[in-house]
């Protein structure tokens, strides 16, 4: 038998109704939505920093080279 959790709570998704189970799915759905975005919003993150680093590294370094138009 499949359960779902919901507040701490196991449910059984044969006890749903018809309309039940397709909230359920809808849920889920969703849900792996909401995974997907997180994992994508992970990866900006992640390129961010690596570009806001690269540009320092940039700036450090025209600074260097007394570019100050860099």
């Amino acid at each position: 038998m499949l359960k779902f959790t919901i507040d701490g709570l196991d449910y059984q998704v044969e006890s749903l109704s018809e309309k039940g189970q397709a909230q359920l799915r809808s849920l889920q759905f969703t849900e792996a939505q909401l995974q997907k975005l997180r994992n994508e919003l992970a990866v900006f993150e992640t390129a961010r920093g690596a570009y806001i680093a690269a540009l320092k590294a940039e700036i450090a370094r025209a600074a260097a080279q007394g570019d100050q138009t860099a």
